[in-house]
């Protein structure tokens, strides 16, 4: 019969037992691929055949008295021989994330194994026990057992030097994962190693029972903190790669947790001189103005939001955009992130893309100025000399007349067809000058757009009036016809500079030009048209298309399909241009090899 001490015990060795099970079931239900997972699993088992072992052993001893219980033991100790291996390959693995299983790990499994043999042959040469009992008061070992426990302790002493010496490393974060596998690894050595060495008696039955501790404590880590889910060391280099520093601080605003960028940025010579002060002494310390960081740290406090701000720190010569935001897990507030974005370069590149964008710019209307008179000296040309011939014309006419005025064959009906063809000649020439006078004022418009702007109300007709004078010439050139396509009202109306409109049109009509790449007796289709409270103005072709590397950046970006030959400020500056002047914006589509069409979209 069960005396009632040893039936609580292994009552409670079978609850722990059932206990165990139900998480390494829920261990192996996780989804989770990692060695950390693997190894919990082996660990859980090992344990859980320990556990199991002793309820037999228990069991068996009361009822049957001609069992010898060293036979349970010397496959208890199969857990026990091997439990301390699992475990050190736990330590490593927890702290490096992953590990590569070397031949040398080899070595690890010699001792257990040769010690499982020396128990499974103990009644040859009693080497690991003399007299075996399961009180340890009674138990007498043979030398072996030297070699055993020292081995066994070895290997737990070595993982948590582990264990421990990350933790003080990475006091923030996963601190609480590393105190609850301490608290539940030593929970079940230190009993032992007090019972072995005779300072506390107690049964061997008491040390499996410990683990209570260790089961509570690897199921806290698991189901609160996602012990399987951490990955501390391959964390721990990223950050203190990535280009950017951090510092984290708790609900005092005590530092717990940088990466080695911001050591380096902030010349700090001892990495760890820094945890554990206050944010302020850094702050100050470092001459960086307090003010904004305590305000932003304020307002993040309990919300998901982040702040930022900019700041130049004078003595490093830096630009930093500082972000600060809240870190939670499971509504449980971890601390507070402070991030330190170094921007130098960045602000640095803008004042040179400034610069040279006001170079490039100025190139810009040099070309286009270059444009503008060979416009000028084409679209001139024709009206310039049909006033010519049409002052010949009336060169003619006023000899034919002067010959006539005494000549009494000429009647005065003829004088009055002399008088309608001059009058043919003067409409002529009033029609040519005012094309010239269009023109000049295009291109005035168009030379004084180069250096202001002037924004003032225009209609259509005049738009386009000034764009098809403008591209004229350039059209004809290229042997390229162009098609308008009004589909709204003539003077409907459009605040804003004529002037910079027209060029940004006339700077995409050239593009549709270009993309047919020399091909004549093309088409270009500019059509004209509202939808809802937008006017909107489409440049059609049906050249080439746009290369896919170029469709992302076209508005973002200076670049150029033009090779040597552009600047790349064209479609970038109408892009800007429409959005200033106008409150629009610029759409496109386009498909290699079927064509491009541009979209300028304009509230009116």
């Amino acid at each position: 019969m069960l005396n009632e001490a040893n039936y609580t015990t292994m009552g409670v060795l079978a609850i722990l037992s059932i206990i165990m099970i139900a998480i390494l079931q829920y261990i192996k239900r996780q989804k989770i691929k990692s060695q950390l997972k693997n190894i919990f699993e082996i660990m859980f088992r090992l344990i859980i055949f320990w556990m199991l072992g002793l309820v037999m052993q228990i069991f068996c001893i009361n009822n049957f008295e001609n069992i010898n219980p060293v036979y349970f033991d010397y496959f208890i100790d199969i857990s026990i021989c091997f439990l301390p291996v699992a475990f050190l390959f736990m330590s490593l693995i927890f702290v490096r994330t992953k590990i590569e299983f070397k031949p040398k790990y080899i070595l690890l499994f010699i001792v257990p194994i040769i010690t499982l043999l020396v128990v499974w042959t103990n009644d040859f040469h009693h080497w690991f026990y003399k007299k075996y009992s399961v009180d340890f008061r009674n138990t007498e070992y043979g030398f072996y057992i030297n070699i055993h426990n020292f081995y066994t302790y070895a290997l737990y002493a070595v993982s948590l030097f582990i264990l421990i010496k990350y933790s003080i490393k990475n006091s923030s974060f996963f601190s609480k994962q590393v105190v609850l596998i301490l608290i539940g690894t030593l929970a079940p050595i230190i009993p032992n190693i007090l019972a072995i060495t005779g300072i506390l008696p107690i049964s061997i039955y008491v040390i499996p029972i410990t683990f209570a501790v260790a089961i509570v404590c690897f199921s806290l880590g698991m189901f609160k903190y996602d012990l399987l889910k951490v990955t501390p060391i391959a964390l721990q280099r990223i950050v203190d790669r990535i280009s950017d520093s951090y510092i984290i601080i708790n609900e005092e605003h005590i530092i717990t947790d940088f990466n080695e960028t911001l050591t380096k940025i902030f010349d700090i010579e001892e990495k760890n001189s820094i945890r554990g002060k206050s944010l302020r002494s850094f702050l100050l310390t470092k001459k960086l103005d307090e003010s904004n960081f305590n305000e932003c740290i304020d307002r993040v406090k309990n919300n998901d939001e982040t702040e930022s701000f900019e700041l130049y720190v004078e003595n490093l010569e830096k630009h930093f955009n500082i972000e600060i935001s809240s870190i939670y897990s499971n509504n449980q507030f971890l601390g507070t992130l402070i991030l330190f974005k170094d921007i130098t370069q960045h602000i640095n590149d803008m004042k040179k893309i400034k610069d040279t964008q006001e170079s490039l710019m100025e190139s810009e209307r040099l070309s286009s100025l270059g444009q503008l008179i060979g416009g000028i000296a084409h679209n001139l040309k024709t009206p310039i000399m049909s006033v010519s011939g049409a002052a010949e014309g009336l060169r003619e006419l006023i000899n034919e007349y002067d010959k006539s005025i005494d000549s009494p064959q000429v009647t005065s009906s003829d004088h009055h067809e002399i008088a309608r063809e001059m009058d043919e000649w003067v409409k002529k020439i009033k029609s040519y000058t005012e094309y010239m006078s269009d023109i000049i004022t295009a291109v005035r418009g168009q030379a004084v757009s180069l250096s202001a702007t002037e924004n003032v109300s225009f209609d259509i007709d005049n738009l386009i009036k000034r764009v098809t004078i403008l591209m004229n010439h350039e059209l004809k050139s290229a042997q390229i016809n162009m098609n308008t396509n009004i589909k709204v009202p003539e003077n409907t109306t459009i605040n804003g500079d004529i002037n910079s409109l027209v060029q940004v049109i006339n700077n995409m009509i050239t593009n549709a030009i270009q993309s047919y790449d020399g091909k004549i007796d093309e088409s270009i289709d500019l059509v004209v048209d509202k939808k809802e409270n937008d006017l909107i103005i489409s440049i059609i072709d049906h050249g080439c298309g746009l290369p896919e590397n170029v469709k992302d950046k076209l508005f973002k970006e200076m670049i150029t399909t033009k090779g040597k030959n552009g600047t790349g400020l064209g479609m970038y500056m109408s892009y800007s241009t429409v959005k200033a002047n106008f409150n629009g914006t610029i759409t496109f589509e386009s498909e290699p090899g079927k064509g491009t069409t541009f979209n300028i979209i304009i509230p009116v």
